[in-house]
């Protein structure tokens, strides 16, 4: 891309895709690199600001993430957070140890000199604290900005070379200015320009795919979801009838999901297909109860199945996929640890028949994905349709997945949705689902002893994904739901409500 560039540098924290986030929300345009490949990525691709993330080890540690320190000469300005900091301060000679007080959760930080990284903050303001191991001593050449009372270097400068550093996370929303910290470091001290804009993307992004297909035929692999939906309208916009698009019905789907996706795409500009392959699928996920091992035998029967129709429609050089960038953080991206695998992520098998695979998708947040589906001139009802997982209700329906399981979950998640709706909380709510659990519980039903299925309720509020908080839906809508499904569904007799934020959990059960 031609658009400025700040490189995070990934030191395996929890926060790490939300401060490149929070860089794109300001119009900035930001990748995510490992601390090992980042100085060469730096050299490479000449960024206008660098940022180091927090991480879970401690920098004393002998196995530590570190960094070259030839990173620190080039010129080029540099943000620290968290253990980003006590990288910063240890290589400039400062003692990193153990606090004699962990610092987690909200706290007063305290302005001591002012300076162009937070001259538009209060002199005394919130932060979120997430440590245990802070800076005993200033490094050569730094000077104090900010403390609390129990940290007494929270933020340190070298104005002279650029370099920044803040023990707490400016990223996340408990920084009640940690947004405004961040604008400063990139339009006062990065001088950044801000070009980062989805009409700037599109346009380049059409271009790209015009350039790398030609005359050549693309085959895409369409959900019916949000991502896959965006990519197909980006694709078509930059090749037209070129473009192939396979909906394969994997029996996966929510109720009546498929005949709506269909409905929505038939009369496109596009050469639709659906192919309706829930035999196979349930073939494949028989006797499959780990979560890891349902993610991938659903993501290689995706392939098996779109090379399936490659071969009936001719030859197709490029298979493309709607893999946007949380995909490839959560699939282990630097020293993150996996969170899950995704069968869109990292390439395709050596058995595929395709040339290459195409993308466009792959650097964008999801919301950025809905703001490029509103600049394509997307239906709204498409562009904010619930999010809903690359292998369905394969990942929904704990333990074997079978056609009598689906079945049961297709109807409770129907009516969890549709009272959501009635009750207008999906104006609140950013996603909401069901999820049968393997756990089976008595109950009595009348004069009956029953022993049936426990169903989870999920709802999450968030802006990004990335993060996000448990939903506050009232009582009063909950006892609907559950008593809806009890009477409406056969074989549940048990409705629970998981309040959970991410993290510690993710979105998904599994």
């Amino acid at each position: 891309m031609k658009n400025q560039l700040v490189i995070v540098v990934d030191f395996g924290g929890q926060y790490n895709q939300l401060i490149a986030r929070r860089v794109r929300d300001l119009n900035v345009y930001c990748e995510v690199v490992p601390y090992y490949k980042a100085l060469d990525e730096v050299k490479n691709k000449k960024p206008i600001g660098i940022i180091f993330t927090g991480g879970p080890n401690s920098v004393y540690d002998d196995n530590a993430p570190n960094i070259d320190k030839e990173i620190f000469d080039l010129g080029i300005p540099i943000l620290g957070l968290c253990y980003g900091m006590q990288l910063i301060s240890k290589t400039f000679g400062a003692v990193v140890e153990k606090a004699e007080k962990k610092e987690f959760g909200k706290t007063f930080c305290i302005k001591d000199k002012d300076s162009k990284l937070i001259q538009n903050m209060k002199n005394e303001t919130i932060v979120w604290m997430s440590h245990q191991d802070q800076v005993k001593k200033l490094p050569c050449g730094f000077d104090l900005i900010q403390h609390t009372s129990t940290c007494p270097y929270a933020a340190i400068e070298n104005e002279e070379k650029k370099i920044y550093a803040v023990q707490y996370h400016p990223e996340v929303n408990h920084s009640q200015e940690g947004n405004k910290l961040i604008q400063s470091f990139l339009y006062d001290i990065c001088m950044a320009k801000g070009d980062w804009t989805m009409q700037n993307f599109m346009n380049e992004q059409i271009n790209k795919i015009k350039d790398t297909v030609k005359d050549k035929k693309v085959l895409l692999a369409l959900s019916g979801g949000v991502d896959s939906s965006v990519c197909a309208y980006l694709l078509s916009k930059a090749i037209g009838n070129k473009l192939t698009c396979v909906f394969v019905d994997t029996g996966l789907m929510r109720k009546n999901e498929g005949d709506e996706v269909e409905q929505a795409f038939k009369n496109q500009e596009v050469n639709f297909i659906r192919v309706n392959a829930e035999k196979r699928f349930l073939s494949k996920l028989k006797s499959i109860t780990d979560p890891e091992e349902k993610r991938k035998a659903i993501g290689e029967e995706f392939i098996r199945v779109f090379e399936d129709e490659a071969k009936k429609i001719g030859q197709v050089d490029y298979l493309a996929q709607g893999t946007i960038y949380p995909d490839v953080i959560e699939s282990g991206l630097g020293d993150a640890k996996v969170i899950k695998s995704h069968h869109n992520v990292g390439g395709l098998p050596d058995v595929v028949d395709f040339k290459e695979l195409i993308e466009p998708l792959r650097s964008l947040f999801k919301d950025e994905v809905r703001k490029l589906g509103l600049e394509l001139k997307m239906p709204e009802y498409l562009v904010y349709r619930q999010p809903f997982p690359g292998p369905g209700l394969g990942i929904r329906v704990m333990g074997e997945v079978t056609k009598e399981k689906l079945e049961i979950l297709r109807d409770a998640d129907l009516i969890f949705r549709e009272e959501i709706a009635k009750a207008k909380e999906d104006k609140n709510i950013n996603q909401y689902f069901a999820v049968l659990t393997n756990n089976r519980t008595v109950g009595v039903m009348g004069d009956f002893r029953t022993y049936d299925y426990t169903l989870a309720l999920r709802a999450v509020t968030t802006t990004d994904f990335m993060t996000a908080d448990w939903a506050r839906i009232p009582y009063e809508v909950l006892d609907k739901v559950s008593v809806r499904i009890v009477n409406e569904v056969e074989h549940i007799n048990r409705i629970v409500y998981d309040i959970t934020s991410k993290p510690p959990a993710t979105i998904e059960w599994e």
